[in-house]
C-alpha cells in the first residue's frame, strides 16, 4: 500500500482496520481486549475506528503478541561503520537546525 497516497485520517483508518483484523484473527472479543490491556472499551473502539493514541496501539500489540510488528512501523536507523568511528561513541542529541538558520537568511534577504 502506498501511504503517500492517503491523508492523515486515511492512514489512521487503514492502521485501525488493520489492528480490527489482528484481534479478529487472533479471536478476541473488544471487551476481551479491553480488559486484558486495562483499557476502556471506548478506547479500543476509537482505536479501530483510526482515533487511537500511540499509547493504545502499544498496549493492544502487546496484548496481541504483535510488538514485533512495531519495528517494520519505523525501523532503527543503522550508522555506517566509518560514521561511527568518527563518532567515536557520541550520540546525537538534536538537529543541527541548519534548515532554520536558512530560512533565517533568505527572509532576512527579503
Amino acid at each position: 500500500m502506498d501511504f503517500y497516497t492517503l491523508s492523515d485520517k486515511g492512514i489512521e483508518e487503514v492502521l485501525g482496520q488493520r489492528i480490527r483484523a489482528l484481534r479478529l484473527q487472533k479471536n478476541v472479543p473488544q471487551k476481551g481486549l479491553a480488559d486484558a490491556t486495562r483499557l476502556s472499551l471506548n478506547a479500543i473502539k476509537a482505536l479501530e475506528s483510526g482515533r487511537g493514541k500511540l499509547s493504545t496501539i502499544i498496549a493492544v500489540l502487546r496484548e496481541l503478541g504483535a510488538l514485533d510488528h512495531l519495528d517494520n512501523f519505523i525501523p532503527e536507523n543503522s550508522i555506517s561503520p566509518i560514521l561511527l568511528a568518527e563518532r567515536q561513541g557520541k550520540v546525537r542529541e538534536r538537529a543541527s537546525g541548519g534548515r532554520l538558520k536558512e530560512k533565517a537568511k533568505d527572509a532576512a534577504q527579503w
